[in-house]
């Protein structure tokens, strides 16, 4: 807003449009590769026999986590991807699927972007 410049505004919009798209593929690259953090602490130290069991949830989880993310791209519509967030019940979940509305919204406004006009004389 502090120019006057058409041209300049519209290189200024693609420019943050750019940076946008880069902020949602790195928290998607973030949210793909995240793996729950083991437990801390004494705690685990005196559950060693409940290990295996911890284990095994633990990668029951990024399993689901990855099945749905895979879901998660094959989904095109917004209302879909927010009746599944009101659905989702886990934190990590709820996360992925903000991450794809946020891609979806990203994509639309990119879509809705006016190209920009060849320069020249």
């Amino acid at each position: 807003e502090a120019t006057l410049d058409l041209a300049e505004r519209r290189r200024i919009r693609s420019a943050i449009r750019e940076l946008q798209r880069q902020e949602l593929e790195q928290d998607e690259e973030a949210l793909a590769s995240k793996r729950f953090r083991p437990e801390r602490g004494s705690h685990r130290q005196d559950n060693k026999e409940n290990w295996p069991q911890s284990r095994h949830l633990e990668e029951e989880q990024q399993a689901a986590l990855a099945a749905l993310a895979t879901q998660l791209e094959a989904i095109t519509d917004v209302e879909e991807l927010t009746k599944l967030l009101r659905a989702a019940g886990e934190y990590e979940e709820r996360k992925l699927i903000r991450a794809a509305i946020r891609k979806l919204r990203a994509e639309e406004i990119e879509g809705e972007a006016p190209s920009p006009c060849p320069q020249g004389s």
